[in-house]
């Protein structure tokens, strides 16, 4: 089969060249490699995620270049449609221009050969019957018919020829497959967001991005390929979809209303979800008919041409009671602030003027628990997300195969706030409701990041003996209150020497080097630089040779100076002093630790989450496909070409027989294929011992 194109008969040789090009099978060939680079490109590089996550992978330049060109967007953008049009155009000049040469070939029997050309070919074979020549070339049609093929007797001069073929329906797997290749192709331009973009150039639609939305933002019920989602809280109802745009988005109108009764999350016995469903009513906006439905995970609602799926859960406002901890200054006087998740609330205190954003609420956080897994690894730098996704990544399939996984624990519900001060700037904050076991030792977990691509960052607050995190929030308050740490390092003088009265200087000394060692952590001694650096500032002023030992007795001063700090906090509270009990000793150490990360906070209030009721959200994808059918269609004709192709084999028999001078006959068989096989090879076999047999 040649490889070139149609050759126009016209004086315009680049019209000619043009054609030819299109038409040719290298240059289909190559379209599809082009495609299926750039299909590698969309599956290594996620799609349509925010702006400020490629900028923070590829930078500034990078990022600005590969949006121009459309990387974030393979799959719609403007030359990978295209390409898809140009390969239709050139497959179909491709079929056009064989297909009629080889529907001709299937029927042609191609009975011009002659006896002298039969002898050129490899498979032949040769010999001579009592009967005479038509009886003979009969007898062979026969025998052929019985081996299932299509016989044909041609009278020729000085003989009769027998021209024999089977499966001539092999040059249908040519046809079917690159068939297959366009109808394909059209089903993907017709699902593709090209409708939509005609749209935008012609018809005035354009994308919301702020202010008032108009009839431009709105896509009609007549648009006949979009796919978007749609997030409808329980007892809520929803009759649009929203199509994300690269500048905005579009509303898609739909042609009935979805209200969601219920969303149902059903989970393993390790918290693991185990089913996600939405119960819904839908009401026709045409007739008024209402019907309920369920859509599951994989069973989606069908109606009017429109797809809907179970995509994911969402928040649809859960209410929340939290309890509010200072986190600078001397107070410790704690406060009661209510939120609702996507809604907003007021902080003020300190000077400041602070907008909490409720961005999300989970209910449960499954994560694996295994002692030698990465939740033993969660530093203060990373990502306590990432650990539990690396972790869980192992684990890949259905959540099915990890519902006796003892290792996999719910670790209890968590809230995500937004911090915004008055200028606009912003962090963001993910705490856990309840302690997390790590390292034999309960934690209440505090993440914080300054930008969204960032990861999370944890302090780690450890839990009291009332298994919350007032103690340690009464030991922050007093060691920025510089009259407690007097009273902590008088304290810790007090008890360092058993008769501090024998020896005033002594006892004022060490007292005043206690005061100073909790002030340099405390950030008001030095630089301003509070907690572990603060020290390591400190000590790298001192002769390298002394440094080690000035580290050592800085940190027993620290820690007896911090237990003295914590007694003198609860005396003030009007309580007992702690026992001076391993627990106590352990706790001491890790609030040390918190201690020292609670300056990279960066939050004037610590917000712990006490009750919530949860409002749950169904997130649901929202799809027209006109092209599904028609690339089933496709899928069907690629499977029989590529059937045809493989699974049937051409045969042709060509049978000379001429008369003797004896009153008999000679045969001259040759048979050709375009595969030889050993099938093949032992058909011919057969045939060059059954067909010169007599009746």
């Amino acid at each position: 089969m040649s490889t070139t194109g149609i050759e126009l008969k016209t004086r315009r040789r680049g019209l000619a060249e043009a054609v030819e090009l299109v038409s040719s099978m290298r240059f289909a060939i190559a379209l599809l490699m082009m495609i299926a680079i750039a299909a590698i490109i969309g599956t290594v590089m996620k799609q349509d995620q925010p702006t400020p996550d490629y900028i923070n992978q590829f930078g500034p330049f990078w990022a600005t270049v590969f949006d121009r060109i459309g990387l974030y967007s393979v799959y719609s953008a403007w030359w990978f449609l295209l390409i898809l049009a140009v390969l239709i155009v050139s497959t179909a000049l491709c079929v056009t221009r064989n297909a009629p040469r080889m529907l001709r070939d299937m029927r042609s029997w191609r009975d011009s050969v002659r006896e002298e050309s039969l002898r050129n070919f490899h498979h032949k074979t040769e010999w001579t019957s009592g009967l005479a020549a038509v009886p003979l070339a009969t007898q062979t049609a026969q025998r052929l018919g019985n081996a299932g093929y299509r016989v044909k007797l041609v009278d020729k001069a000085g003989g009769v020829l027998v021209a024999a073929k089977k499966g001539a329906g092999n040059k249908f797997g040519y046809i079917f497959a690159h068939t297959a290749i366009i109808v394909i192709l059209l089903g993907g331009l017709l699902d593709s967001n090209l409708p939509i973009r005609f749209q935008e150039w012609f018809m005035g639609k354009t994308p919301y991005t702020s202010g008032e939305l108009t009839t431009r933002n709105r896509l009609g019920l007549s648009n006949p390929s979009f796919r978007g989602t749609t997030n409808i809280a329980e007892g809520k109802s929803s009759n649009t979809v929203v199509i994300p745009r690269a500048d905005g988005i579009l509303l898609q109108d739909l042609p009935f209303t979805i209200t969601l009764n219920k969303f149902i999350i059903d989970f393993y016995s390790t918290g693991m979800p185990k089913l996600f469903s939405s119960e819904v009513t839908i009401r026709d906006h045409e007739t008024g008919k209402t019907f309920p439905a369920k859509i599951r995970v994989n069973e989606p609602l069908i109606y009017r041409g429109v797809a809907v799926y179970q995509s994911g859960v969402d928040d649809g406002g859960s209410k929340l009671k939290l309890t509010g901890y200072p986190m600078t200054g001397t107070g410790d006087a704690t406060f009661a602030i209510d939120g609702e998740v996507n809604s907003t609330t007021t902080l003020k205190g300190s000077g400041n003027e602070y907008t909490v954003e409720w961005s999300g609420f989970r209910p449960f956080n499954v994560e694996n628990m295994n002692t030698e897994g990465d939740l033993r690894k969660v530093s203060k730098t990373q990502s306590f997300d990432e650990q539990f996704a690396q972790a869980l990544s192992q684990h890949s399939g259905s959540a099915a195969k990890n519902a006796n996984n003892k290792d996999l624990k719910n670790v209890g519900p968590s809230v995500q706030y937004k911090l915004r001060d008055k200028t606009g700037q912003a962090r963001e904050f993910l705490n856990y409701m309840q302690p997390v076991t790590l390292e034999g030792a309960q934690v209440y977990l505090a993440g914080v990041r300054n930008n969204p691509s960032d990861a999370f960052s944890y302090l780690r607050i450890p839990a009291d003996d009332q298994h919350g995190v007032r103690e340690w929030m009464r030991l922050r308050a007093a060691l920025a209150d510089p009259a407690l740490r007097q009273e902590a390092a008088r304290r810790y003088a007090e008890r360092a020497l058993p008769q501090p009265n024998a020896n005033a200087a002594l006892a004022a000394q060490l007292q005043e080097s206690a005061a100073k060692t909790l002030g340099l952590f405390a950030g008001d001694e030095g630089q301003g630089e509070g907690g572990f650096m603060g020290v390591s500032k400190f000590l790298e002023r001192i002769p390298k040779a002394e440094q080690e030992k000035a580290a050592n007795v800085f940190m027993k001063m620290l820690n007896g100076a911090l237990w003295e700090l914590w007694q003198a906090a609860r005396a003030r509270a009007g309580e007992g002093p702690a026992e001076p009990t391993e627990a106590h000793g352990r706790f001491l150490q890790l609030a040390t630790n918190a201690l020292s990360d609670s300056f990279f906070y960066g939050a004037p209030v610590y917000l712990a989450l006490d009750e919530f009721t949860e409002v749950k959200a169904s997130g649901l994808q929202v799809t027209r496909s006109p092209g599904k059918k028609v690339v089933y269609l496709g899928c069907l004709l690629l499977v029989l070409g590529i059937f045809a192709m493989f699974y049937i084999r051409e045969r042709r028999i060509w049978v000379w027989v001429r008369g003797d001078d004896q009153g008999g006959a000679h045969a001259m068989m040759a048979m050709s294929t375009q595969r030889k096989t050993l099938d093949f090879e032992r058909e011919f076999e057969d045939l060059k011992t059954v067909l010169p047999q007599s009746a």
